[in-house]
């Protein structure tokens, strides 16, 4: 039977290894992903429940974020 060198058959398995362990990076970087899009979704969700309320009692407004001041959006 006829096999390759030593040093070909520790690059082959060096690059697999290497492969390996970037599929499983990419796999983990990919859940974090789907997490901070799940949290996104509910702070998204949760600032429309805001804005919702603040029209209820302010009527529709631009507010400065910095300081709290509103001022009326003319319709």
């Amino acid at each position: 039977m006829s096999k390759i060198t030593e040093q070909e058959l520790a690059t082959l398995k060096d690059q697999e290894s290497k492969k390996l362990q970037i599929i499983q990076e990419v796999g983990s970087v990919e859940a974090r992903k789907h997490q901070l899009l799940h949290i996104l979704e509910q702070i998204l969700s949760e600032q429309e429940k805001t804005k919702v309320e603040l029209e209820e009692k302010y009527g529709k407004i631009n507010i400065d974020l910095n300081d709290g001041s509103f001022t009326e959006i003319e319709e």
